[in-house]
């Protein structure tokens, strides 16, 4: 998961390493972007000038704004994949509970912490990219990948199921918890938590 796919929105994939730090230079500048002022603010040039690139570099990886805060959305997704994996590790095979907590909780971070996160997320928050596209179904794939041999289970598609509906619920659940208060209403998260415990209990116990 180390490197950038975008796959469905660059024009040009990046090969050369200063190719790479420019498009990643790019992608941080709309993040704070986004920040500042939102999707309907953000602009190419905006980005360039923030990144202090030319447009034409900007050009050269997005046709437009939305294929920009797209690829944001998925790079988004690696890093989280990637953070997510990084806990795994310090997690016991058994433990689903503490899979399932770190999941949640490095999202949390994300989303306090990540520049532009709030807005874009992994692709929910704005409509980027393919209309028919469904960024819950890539997390949920993405989670179920991960979690899978870890918990010695078969990435089937009735896992694959299971962990779709608690992507939904949770990610309905943590929007509501960040409406209510802007660092996330504790009681929400928590009655998060106890509520995907309890689903997840019926498949992974």
């Amino acid at each position: 998961m180390a490197g950038m796919s975008h796959s469905t929105s660059l024009r040009r994939a990046p090969v050369q390493q200063r190719s790479t730090e420019r498009l990643s230079r790019i992608l941080d500048a709309c993040a704070r972007l986004l920040d500042e002022g939102g999707y309907d603010e953000l602009s190419t040039r905006a980005v360039a000038t923030r990144a202090d690139v030319p447009i034409g570099s900007v050009y050269r990886f997005f046709s437009n704004k939305r294929a920009m805060v797209d690829a944001l959305a998925q790079r988004n997704l690696e890093r989280y994949a990637e953070r997510v994996a990084e806990r795994l590790g310090a997690i016991p095979a058994d433990d689903w509970r503490g899979a399932m907590d770190a999941i949640l909780d490095e999202y949390l971070a994300m989303k306090r912490t990540a520049p532009g996160f709030s807005l874009v997320d992994f692709g929910t928050q704005i409509p980027v990219g393919d209309p028919d596209a469904d960024p819950n179904h890539r997390v949920a794939d993405t989670l179920t990948d991960l979690l899978a041999p870890h918990l010695g289970r078969t990435p089937d598609a009735a896992l694959r199921r299971t962990f779709l509906v608690a992507v939904e619920s949770a990610d309905a659940l943590v929007r509501l918890a960040f409406r209510l208060d802007p660092a996330g209403d504790a009681h929400i998260i928590e009655e998060t938590r106890q509520l995907l415990r309890a689903y997840l209990a019926r498949v992974l116990d």
